[in-house]
């Protein structure tokens, strides 16, 4: 994901943030949902995803928090293609990063020329720099979807799991700790070609910080489902990026022979 993209990810973060914290302070006393619902949102969004905890949860023993664990391994596979295209931008944006420098250093007197060149480089290399937003686009309406499932499906917002109700913030903050965690090691996983730049290891470290305030503020249920959602993305990126790490280390192998 370009710099650009990583902006444009942690503003869209801080407002949905604003969004969620406007859905909890409208409504005291949240309209339960459930297969009577109408309207676009709830009977295709919101209450798809309350059945499917609850259903989950009711083969897994009765618990919601497993239940979660299931609903976000479905999103997050039916999710699976944008990415996978995602990732394949990220590591084809790497590969040309040293071009870019040097469109960057021979035209750095001129924006609008570094502009076209680096374009035109896309485009040579079949790159599309808006393919790093895809995944977000489409989360966003999932989590907010998420939220209102969480706070209008009584049997999930009462039912406790671990140390934590579902429904309210984490009491001991470690769900917001452990989001960032995960996000943070994701990134790293992501972006390690692009570490000699500042600006992208100050994102390294913002974002991280704005999905653990986040988290503070939203029901635990909400904080879990990022949790599990970053560990599979975690394992997603360890496979996909397998053939960088082997290709890195092939010449060193082959020295040593």
């Amino acid at each position: 994901m370009s710099l650009s993209s990583r902006i444009r990810y942690v503003l869209l973060l801080g407002l949905l943030m604003v969004i969620l914290a406007g859905c909890g302070t409208d409504i005291a006393h949240p309209p339960p949902i459930g297969p009577e619902s109408t309207g676009i949102w709830d009977k295709f969004f919101v209450y798809p995803l309350s059945w499917l905890i609850k259903e989950s949860a009711l083969l897994l023993g009765g618990s919601f928090g497993l239940g979660i664990l299931v609903a976000t391994i479905l999103i997050r596979t039916l999710t699976l293609p944008l990415n996978v295209k995602q990732i394949k931008s990220s590591k084809a944006m790497q590969v040309i990063q040293p071009e870019l420098q040097k469109i960057r250093d021979k035209y750095k007197n001129d924006p609008q020329r570094v502009q076209q060149e680096t374009m035109l480089l896309f485009q040579k290399n079949n790159i599309n720099p808006l393919a790093g937003c895809l995944p977000l686009l489409v989360q966003m309406p999932i989590l907010i979807a998420f939220y209102n499932a969480i706070i209008r499906t009584s049997e999930i917002r009462e039912q406790s799991f671990l140390w934590m109700q579902l429904g309210e913030k984490d009491p001991f903050f470690i769900l917001p700790v452990l989001a960032a965690l995960t996000t943070f090691l994701q990134q790293k996983m992501m972006g390690s070609a692009m570490q000699n730049n500042p600006q992208m290891q100050m994102m390294l470290y913002m974002m991280p910080i704005m999905i653990l305030v986040i988290s503070m503020t939203l029901p635990s249920a909400l904080a879990l489902y990022w949790v599990y959602g970053n560990i599979y993305m975690i394992i997603q990126t360890y496979f996909l990026y397998k053939d960088n790490r082997t290709t890195q280390k092939s010449p060193k192998g082959g020295a040593s022979k």
